[in-house]
């Protein structure tokens, strides 16, 4: 059986730039450690915008300019990036909230196999519910669970809120 982790959106922006919040920090030293004991393939997505961002759906509903490619704050957090580095991941830039690339990526790596996927990261609310719901519409005979340790959302109450919805849809929090 093979294992996946999608670490995701664990960029600067997030954690303690444009967007970043007290609860994204404190999950920083938990998510290192997760990826560092994880046994099995890692992927990390990257939310990704351009210099157009403001003149997109989102930055129209979201007016803060965030994850601008090869920008300091699209950068993955510094000890994240340290952890990922000695285990080995696979990078997946995304232009929204939820990856449509991830899927296929993790079929090609699964094989044939039946495999696990486990995701963490921020924000609990909008990036990992996303991936977690389009990854259980893919895979609906899969194990996919959340660790709420290593996620943290816009709010605590947002964050809580978003790990409701995801175990309503049979995903795993643990």
């Amino acid at each position: 059986m093979k294992h996946f982790l999608i670490v995701v959106d664990m960029q600067k922006d997030f954690v303690d730039g444009a967007l970043g919040t007290a609860e994204a920090l404190a999950i920083v030293p938990k998510v290192a450690e997760k990826i560092r004991q994880f046994d099995g393939e890692i992927f990390a997505t990257l939310d990704t915008h351009f210099d157009d961002y403001m003149n997109t759906m989102e930055g129209k509903k979201l007016p803060v300019v965030h994850c601008v490619k090869e920008t300091e704050g699209w950068q993955l957090d510094r000890t994240v990036m340290q952890a990922l580095s000695e285990k080995g991941y696979t990078p997946v830039e995304k232009l929204t909230f939820g990856s449509t690339a991830l899927p296929e990526l993790i079929r090609k790596a699964a094989g044939e196999e039946v495999f696990t996927i486990e995701l963490i990261g921020l924000c609990t609310d909008i990036c990992v519910v996303s991936n977690a719901l389009l990854l259980k519409a893919h895979f609906p005979e899969c194990d996919i669970s959340v660790d709420a340790a290593c996620c943290a959302g816009v709010t605590p109450e947002l964050h809580k809120a978003a790990l409701q919805t995801m175990q309503s849809c049979h995903i795993q929090i643990n």
